[in-house]
């Protein structure tokens, strides 16, 4: 009797462990669960392995309280002999020879004899498991020396990332958390090219580790670059937390949500820098520094000024930011700008307006005022790349330089660039069209594409994997060298780290004087101190304009007051969003410090 129930429990046992490995395997992975599809199945065959020996002990004693007791605790020690190759099979044979024919007997010795292999295999695998760990941190104390660079997850973006640093510093350390080894394809191939970095992979997650041991003679950065960007900013504050006194840290952050921006602006000063990289921001910011010129270059001739015509096709988060960044980077003197937009919601326009509101204020957007910004932003609502209705307005633009496409999907990008130069050839119009495609293998395959008959349709591709994720732009920027450089004509290195306004703000400052030069602005190449009276004016009046505009673009409107106690940066209230001519000669001479080289 004690058999058979026995023996029934362990096959139950037994099955029901594989079964549940099986649905926790092919489930989503879920941060913090304690269940893993190994465990499931060490359990299963540790209490299936006592059921089986159960009998086996019963036998030996009084079948009393006692008894029963020693019975199970000798059960639970001829287990754990199994489990380390110790186990004698040569009792079970004895005890089933005993049992009478039939199904207990004949499966008794079968299920004892797939536990005597089970079990010493799952051995065998939390031992390799425990060697690959004491390999991982023997890596780190191997390279206590030199800059570790840990991320907090194994994915695409981390990995280009990753091998980007490695070309420019070979001796690096590469350290990937959170990395869970399992056999699908998409998994696999990830583990795979972390090994052909020879990078170093834990299991455990980035704030459970302690990187402080490591030498602060040496730097060590940290990247918060999940999928989940709740996540990034969940492990973002204990890191900050644990390590914002040590000044050999660096943390980048990869988030593009509000919260995320105020939450770090506690840095000690002197301790652990700490960088939101909001990637769609930075892709914009990129592309202007490095390719903005061609927007002044192909500007219409217009007589007594240049235009600079835009098309925008979609409002999402690139066209967003675009949209914003042009509105500052395209005051010049010589030139004005006017930027169409099409997307296919019908409150696109409400909606930038309640980000940028005194932006698209009628009284500003439009409108010339003398020593304001001036630019003229038309937002077409409802539309849809694909209809007529979007090409007769389209058609109806007139002079077109430049078009920018971000539908928010390479194959529809790629499919509205194409039309867009189609529509655009039409009326012998032939502007700069970029686009935005994020999969590096499509945008070399599409550089100089062509039609049928080898016509170039001339479309510039940008915002791949292999481009916003290099260690160019996210670890060493020259526009970030040239931002810092703005800064310190008015504030402190620190400050420019640990606010992302002032990071931001002068970014865009570095920007615009690469432009003012470009276009031949007089005194943008000049040290203040060299500037002649006329030039000191142009270069005022000039950055008050592109201020003005990016501030607004920042969602600030003017304070109803020119008094600096006005001022509320919480409400996004300024004195200064006047026309130049309402300033104070303070504040003016400030714009001279910022808009010269």
């Amino acid at each position: 009797m004690w058999a058979d129930c026995c023996f029934y429990l362990s096959v139950l046992l037994l099955a029901g462990s594989l079964i549940a490995a099986v649905r926790i395997y092919r489930a989503p992975y879920q941060r913090g669960r304690f269940l893993s599809p190994v465990k499931c199945v060490l359990a299963g065959v540790f209490l299936a392995a006592v059921l089986l020996f159960l009998p086996l002990h019963l036998e030996q004693f009084p079948k009393d309280f006692v008894g029963g007791i020693n019975s199970v605790l000798l059960s639970i020690h001829s287990t754990m002999r199994l489990f380390v190759l110790d186990g004698e099979f040569d009792g079970v044979l004895a005890f089933t020879s005993a049992l009478p024919d039939g199904v207990v007997r004949t499966g008794y010795s079968v299920v004892a004899a797939v536990l005597y292999v089970l079990a010493p295999a799952l051995t065998f695998g939390f031992v390799l498991s425990f060697f690959k760990n004491i390999s991982a941190y023997r890596s780190l104390l191997f390279h206590y020396g030199t800059d570790v660079y840990v991320f907090s997850e194994l994915n695409e973006q981390a990995l280009v990332l990753a091998r980007s640093i490695q070309k420019k510093d070979r001796r690096c350390l590469l350290v990937f958390m959170d990395v869970f080894e399992n056999h699908e394809e998409s998994i696999f191939e990830l583990c795979e090219k972390a090994r052909e970095l020879k990078a170093v992979c834990f299991k455990k997650d980035i704030v459970d580790i302690s990187w402080n041991v490591h030498s602060k003679r040496s730097c060590v950065s940290l990247f918060a670059i999940g999928e989940n960007e709740s996540e990034n900013i969940e492990q973002s504050i204990k890191l900050v937390e644990a390590y914002k006194n040590l000044p050999n840290f660096r943390l980048y952050v990869f988030s593009t949500r509000v919260e995320s921006e105020v939450l770090f602006q506690t840095a000690v000063d002197g301790g652990m820098r700490v960088r939101r990289v909001n990637v769609i921001r930075s892709l914009i910011s990129q592309t202007l520094y490095r390719e903005g010129g061609s927007l002044f270059e192909g500007a219409i001739d217009c007589g007594t000024y240049k235009l600079i015509s835009v098309v925008l096709i979609g409002l999402g988060r690139y066209g967003t930011e675009m949209l914003k960044a042009l509105s500052w980077f395209c005051q010049m003197d010589g030139y004005q700008v006017k930027i169409h937009v099409f997307d296919q919601r019908n409150d696109a326009e409400e909606r930038f307006t309640a980000l940028c509101p005194e932006l698209m204020a009628p009284e500003r957007n439009g409108t010339a005022t003398p020593g304001e910004a001036q630019y003229h932003i038309v937002i077409h609502g409802g539309m849809d790349v694909q209809t007529a209705r979007y090409a007769d307005c389209f058609h109806a633009i007139g002079p077109i330089s430049h078009v920018f496409v971000a539908l928010g999907d390479d194959g529809r990008n790629v499919e509205a660039a194409i039309n867009a130069r189609i529509m655009c050839e039409r009326q012998g119009q032939h502007p700069t069209i970029q686009t935005i495609v994020y999969d590096p293998l499509k945008k070399k395959a599409l550089e100089g594409i062509t039609d049928y008959r080898g016509n170039r349709y001339r479309i510039s591709f940008i915002g791949d994997l292999n481009e916003s994720y290099s260690q160019e732009v996210i670890l060493d920027s020259e526009l970030e060298q040239a931002a810092l450089e703005r800064h310190l004509k008015w504030g402190t290195e620190s400050a420019f780290w640990a606010y992302e306004f002032n990071y931001r703000s002068s970014v865009a400052a570095a920007i615009h004087l690469k432009m003012r030069i470009l276009c031949g602005i007089p005194g943008a190449s000049k040290k203040e101190s060299e500037l002649t009276p006329d030039e000191r004016r142009t270069i005022e009046e000039l950055e008050h304009r592109r201020w003005n505009a990016y501030m607004r673009s920042e969602g600030y409107r003017f304070s109803g007051s020119v008094s600096p106690e006005s001022r509320n940066d919480l409400a996004k209230l300024h004195h200064d969003l006047v026309p130049f001519v309402k300033l104070s000669e303070e504040e003016k001479r400030k714009d001279s410090r910022v808009g010269t080289a």
